[in-house]
């Protein structure tokens, strides 16, 4: 499932600049656009999302106002060309506040920040013979990755690069992080730097699993874990 956005704010420009934003993130979808916040409570009525962007200053009813009478409010990023509403905004508990021109740099904070909120986890599938995505930032982006083409991932630090069949990706995260995301997925940790999927195993040995042309060694604690998961496959 995607994560529903509603943009609303009275200049169309503006409400073009967070679409285009949101268009680089392939699991948020904009639900729909609002120029005043009468429209956007209509909406709202009708149709619940998951993400307001919410402009503040607006005529007939502010943004603030609209935030106010809404019993249940989406989580909400309020957005404003005027620094002096920050305040007011905080004070509401909202999940971040952006100031107008709108970089995405900053934009991306702020959804980091709402994703964090909402304790984000990559969409699970409904039953087996779907296919299975989990999402891995790097750099600006998130990347979509099908775990049928992950060959296997090497920590480094800090970091892990993710080997697919197309491409190589390289997240800032801890092995241990992806091991929990990727489990009962069909994967295995190997070795202390290393993940492997199993399905993607050609060949291995007593100390060393090997995917296409790549060798990976295999860890002394993981060697009887390895050897009984490979087999029983």
């Amino acid at each position: 499932m995607k994560i529903r956005c509603l943009i609303v704010d009275d200049e169309p420009l503006a409400i073009q600049l967070l679409q285009k934003h949101i268009a680089q993130l392939d699991f948020f979808e904009v639900a729909g656009t609002c120029q005043n916040a009468v429209k956007a409570l209509e909406l709202l009525n009708r149709q619940p999302v998951d993400l307001l962007f919410l402009d503040i200053k607006m005529p007939q009813l502010s943004g603030i106002d609209l935030f106010r009478t809404l019993r249940n409010p989406p989580k909400t990023i309020l957005t404003t060309a005027y620094r002096e509403f920050a305040l007011d905004g905080f004070d509401l508990g909202v999940t971040d506040y952006l100031l107008k021109p709108i970089t995405f740099d900053r934009f991306f904070k702020a959804v980091e920040r709402y994703l964090s909120a909402i304790n984000y986890a990559a969409p699970q599938v409904l039953s087996s013979s779907e296919p299975q995505f989990i999402y891995l930032r790097s750099g600006h982006k998130y990347f979509k990755v099908n775990t049928r083409d992950f060959l296997y991932a090497e920590s480094s630090k800090d970091y892990v690069h993710v080997h697919t069949t197309s491409q190589l990706i390289t997240s800032k995260y801890k092995i241990s992080e992806l091991e929990k995301e990727l489990e009962g997925k069909g994967f295995l940790r190997i070795h202390r730097s290393f993940i492997v999927n199993l399905q993607q195993v050609t060949a291995f040995s007593a100390g060393a699993v090997e995917i296409g042309k790549n060798e990976l060694p295999i860890g002394d604690s993981y060697r009887v874990l390895v050897a009984k998961a490979i087999q029983s496959r």
